[in-house]
């Protein structure tokens, strides 16, 4: 899966390639003065509503997870982040593209996920500087 720089229509937009849609309740984390402000703007106009934030305190469907080389601890990250989310929801680990400042090294998250036991699914160019990893609770056998 990948997608264009440029963001498409409405509906071929990053936003929608991720699966967001209308009425889903989605939490951001590590919002910062350098994230995508486009990429944000699509994914509120998918789900017809404002992402929340850290301190929602209600269960959510998705979250958005933006997170740079200097953040801190990636496992603690994605353990945070799952925090609010309800099972069967997705995590969007939000990196900014190979060669750009902060950039993450994939094998770092290939590393990161299974310890805050997450699988990675899909990885995605969503803009022109930010690259989105999806991470899932992995399915038990049973």
């Amino acid at each position: 899966m990948s997608a264009t720089a440029d963001g498409g229509t409405a509906e071929t937009g990053p936003a929608n390639r991720l699966g967001f849609k209308a009425g889903m309740v989605v939490q951001e984390l590590g919002w910062d003065q350098d994230t995508d402000d486009a990429l944000r703007v699509s994914i509120e106009d998918a789900i017809d509503g404002d992402m929340v934030d850290g301190d929602y305190g209600n269960v959510v469907e998705a979250v958005l997870l933006w997170w740079r080389d200097d953040d801190g601890d990636l496992v603690d990250g994605l353990f945070d982040s799952i925090t609010d989310l309800v099972g069967g929801g997705v995590i969007w680990l939000l990196t900014p593209k190979v060669g750009r400042p902060n950039a993450v090294d994939p094998a770092d998250i290939a590393e990161a996920a299974p310890i805050a036991g997450l699988a990675l699914t899909t990885t995605a160019a969503v803009s022109s500087d930010w690259v989105a990893t999806k991470l899932v609770a992995p399915k038990t056998v049973g």
